[in-house]
């Protein structure tokens, strides 16, 4: 699948010193869902600034759907819809009017039929003759969509869509994002809420203190860096582990009663049906036993917690 978002040693540094954006290579596939993951001051809002023409990079080259986004700026941020954080709206104006009047700063012709399926697709329709200051805040979230999505871009940038948004709005977001993605638009966002990336995104890609340290499929993500995790409950107590228990990465939880063993799944090695077989000749019984594979955040908070410890 060929790249819509083409970014290649993109760097940002302030006159204070901070280096926000640290050499980033990064391709973007047509019609995925990008999530982008950082803790808060990465740098992940300073690059979505940068490829939609709100910030000018130091150095390195971003290409929006064939366009360099500083040479052939308004050919390239016509491609390009972002929701910001922030909510940023005419609160005089009425829902309808904003919408409309965000189309027209595209260059693009009045087209009502495309406002009206916007605002139904949001839940915005009955609420379109409404002024913006008379909203709740994640009304106010769909309306900032509905501006993004008014002048029909290839590409939607979302920073952060969700925050603040109660768990019913953001199904119906969610929903949205699936359909737009059917529709052959690429959606790169970043969140707070790890579950959604791993619900919805396609690719992951972590950044942390202006690097970007990795971008990959998300199923291989999880298969290459996620562990899978073996409880068991014992019929009896523990102190301590017996040294015939070495061989494993055991470790007693619950006060002793429950046996914990951490392994990759990959891993030849994990050899359980062994553990188990040991257990059984040590006189150990259990009386249940459950596994778990690790979650995106785990993964996530490893990584960033790994790359923290390399650095200091």
């Amino acid at each position: 699948m060929s790249a819509i978002v083409s970014i290649s040693k993109l760097t940002k540094n302030y006159a204070s010193g901070l280096s926000a954006l640290k050499s980033i290579d990064l391709e973007i596939k047509k019609g995925e869902i990008f999530a982008l993951l950082g803790p808060n001051g990465a740098g992940k809002t300073t690059l979505i600034n940068i490829v939609c023409g709100i910030v000018t990079p130091t150095s390195g080259v971003v290409i929006a759907d064939g366009h360099d986004i500083v040479r052939d700026f308004r050919a390239a941020r016509m491609k390009i819809g972002l929701v910001p954080q922030e909510l940023s709206t005419d609160a005089f104006e009425s829902v309808w009017d904003t919408v409309t009047f965000s189309r027209g700063l595209f260059g693009r012709a009045p087209n009502p039929a495309l406002i009206e399926k916007i605002l139904r697709d949001l839940s915005l329709w009955e609420k379109r003759s409404q002024k913006i200051m008379t909203l709740s805040g994640g009304m106010k979230r769909r309306v900032m969509i509905a501006k993004a999505l008014s002048h029909e871009p290839q590409i939607l940038f979302l920073d952060e869509p969700t925050a603040g948004v109660d768990v019913e709005l953001r199904r119906d977001m969610w929903n949205l994002v699936r359909g737009l993605r059917e529709q052959g638009v690429t959606i790169i966002l970043t969140t707070h809420y790890i579950e959604e990336a791993e619900e919805m995104a396609d690719r992951v890609g972590v950044i942390t203190k202006g690097e970007l340290i990795l971008a990959e499929e998300k199923a291989t993500l999880m298969r290459k860096l996620g562990k899978r995790q073996l409880t068991l409950t014992l019929q009896s107590p523990m102190k301590e582990l017996p040294p015939e228990l070495q061989a494993w990465s055991l470790q007693l939880k619950d006060a002793g009663t429950q046996l914990e063993y951490s392994f990759d799944a990959q891993d030849e090695r994990s050899d359980i049906p062994g553990l188990l077989q040991k257990l059984s000749g040590l006189g150990i019984g259990f009386k249940d036993l459950n596994t778990r594979k690790s979650s995106l955040e785990e993964i996530f908070v490893n990584i960033v917690s790994e790359r923290a410890g390399a650095t200091t």
